[in-house]
């Protein structure tokens, strides 16, 4: 079984969180290539609001790992941490002389994979 689990990588996808993808990157680049404890750290401390959602999809990727595919949680590292765009939501705000103002309220689909970590 260990042979099967060297190149095992396990991940959790969060789909429609209301939040710009540009905002949650910034917050992935930090994370990416760190261990799972080093990974929580860093964003238990981050000031971003992107750093909620991030922490939960974590600890979800973790919990598949360790549920699905029988790994430690002490050996995952964070392999891929990518943030793509979702719908958009349009909403109008009303202006001046009756004119109408496009509010874009974005929204991203975050997708974080752990593996163990490779021996040296």
């Amino acid at each position: 079984m260990a042979t099967d689990t060297i190149n095992k990588e396990v991940r959790a996808i969060a789909r429609y969180i209301r939040m710009s993808p540009y905002k949650v990157r910034r917050v992935l680049d930090q994370i990416r290539g760190r261990s799972y404890r080093e990974a929580l750290i860093l964003l238990e401390f981050m000031p971003y609001r992107a750093c909620e959602p991030v922490l939960t999809l974590l600890r979800s990727a973790a919990a598949n790992a360790e549920h699905n595919a029988g790994l430690d949680r002490a050996e995952l590292v964070i392999t891929k941490a990518y943030a793509d765009q979702g719908p958009v939501l349009k909403r109008f705000q009303p202006r001046a002389q009756g004119r109408a103002y496009q509010i874009r309220k974005p929204t991203c689909h975050i997708t974080i994979a752990v593996a163990p970590k490779a021996a040296e």
